[in-house]
C-alpha cells in the first residue's frame, strides 16, 4: 500500500502571488478561440486525469490553499477580476464562458488551476497516541471528501482507502475535502494487509459495525487504526476477517445506519473526547 501525498514535490509558489509593492500582475490573455479549454476540460475524466497526471482545484478558497501546500501547480486560468482580486501572477485569463465550460461547477468558475498528481510514498504504521482512518469500499466522492475534511479536523494525518475505492482526485472529492486533501495523507491499496500489519506492529483496530460493542462502553486505545465501511455494504468479508475489536455507536431513533461521514465524525469525536479526559 502506498500513500499518495505531497511527499517532496515542493513548488515555487511565490511566483502566483503579487507583493503588494509590485505593479499589477503581468497577465497572459487567452484568444477567443481558446487554446486551453480542451485540456482543461479533458480533466473532468478519469481517465485523463491519470493518463496526464493533473487534476483540478477550482474556486478561490481552494486555490488559496492549493498555493500554500505541497503540490506542483501546472497553471492557473482565471478571469480578469478573479486574478486581479487574488493577486495571481501568469494566471492564463479567459473569458468567463469558456471558464464555465472549462470548470465543472454548475455555476462561478472563475478560477481553475490545473496540479500535478503528488508522488506516492510508502505507507507509514501509526505512531503511539496516533489515530488513522481506514475506508472500506467507498464509492462516493463527496463522501471521501467529507471524510478528509473531518480526518483533518481531528488531526488525523493518514487515511487508508481499500483498492478500487472512488479516486481522490475526482473534482467533487476535492471540492468536498475543502483543501484538507492537500494536508492529509491518502493512501489506496491492500487494505488487509496494512491492517494486519497494523496489529502486528501492536495498533488497536477499530471496526465500526452496526452489530458492534457500544463505543461509549469500549476502552479506546492508541495507536489506533478505525476502519468504517460503505453505508450501502459494510465491511468488506477481507477486512472482517482481520482481528480487531467491533464497535458502534448508540442511538435510539429509527435510522438504519449513518453514512460513512458522519459516523467518521462522531466516533473521531469520541477518540478525541477520551485524549482530553486524560
Amino acid at each position: 500500500m502506498v500513500f499518495r501525498t505531497g511527499g517532496d514535490q515542493v513548488a515555487n509558489l511565490r511566483g502566483f502571488f503579487v507583493r503588494p509593492h509590485e505593479a499589477r500582475p503581468k497577465i497572459s490573455a487567452a484568444m477567443s478561440a481558446n487554446p486551453h479549454l480542451n485540456r482543461v476540460r479533458a480533466l473532468h475524466r478519469k481517465k485523463q486525469r491519470e493518463e496526464q497526471g493533473l487534476f483540478l482545484v477550482q474556486g478561490r478558497k481552494l486555490v488559496r490553499e492549493l498555493l500554500g501546500s505541497r503540490f506542483r501547480v501546472d497553471s492557473i486560468h482565471a478571469t480578469r477580476e478573479a486574478a486581479e482580486t487574488m493577486g495571481l501572477r501568469d494566471a492564463i485569463i479567459s473569458p468567463a464562458h469558456d471558464l464555465e465550460r472549462m470548470g465543472t461547477f454548475e455555476h462561478g468558475n472563475e478560477v481553475i488551476a490545473v496540479v500535478h498528481v503528488a508522488d506516492e510514498v510508502p505507507v507509514r504504521l501509526p505512531a503511539a497516541n496516533e489515530l488513522v482512518l481506514a475506508l472500506d469500499g467507498i464509492n462516493d466522492p463527496g463522501n471521501l471528501g467529507t471524510v478528509l475534511r473531518i480526518a483533518d479536523q481531528f488531526g488525523v494525518k493518514q487515511v487508508w482507502c481499500s483498492e478500487g475505492s472512488v479516486e481522490m482526485y475526482n473534482p467533487k472529492c476535492v471540492q468536498a475535502s475543502m483543501g484538507s486533501l492537500f494536508r492529509v495523507a491518502v493512501s489506496s491499496g491492500d487494505l488487509p494487509k496494512a491492517l494486519r500489519d497494523a496489529i502486528t506492529a501492536k495498533a488497536n483496530v477499530y471496526k465500526a459495525e452496526a452489530s458492534g460493542t457500544d463505543v461509549f462502553t469500549v476502552e479506546l486505545q492508541r495507536p489506533a487504526v478505525l476502519v468504517l465501511g460503505s453505508e450501502s455494504h459494510g465491511l468488506s468479508e477481507e477486512v472482517e476477517r482481520v482481528g480487531g475489536t467491533s464497535i458502534a455507536i448508540p442511538g435510539s431513533g429509527g435510522a438504519e445506519s449513518l453514512n460513512v461521514a458522519a459516523a467518521a465524525a462522531a466516533l473521531c469525536m469520541e477518540f478525541a473526547r477520551r485524549i482530553i479526559q486524560k
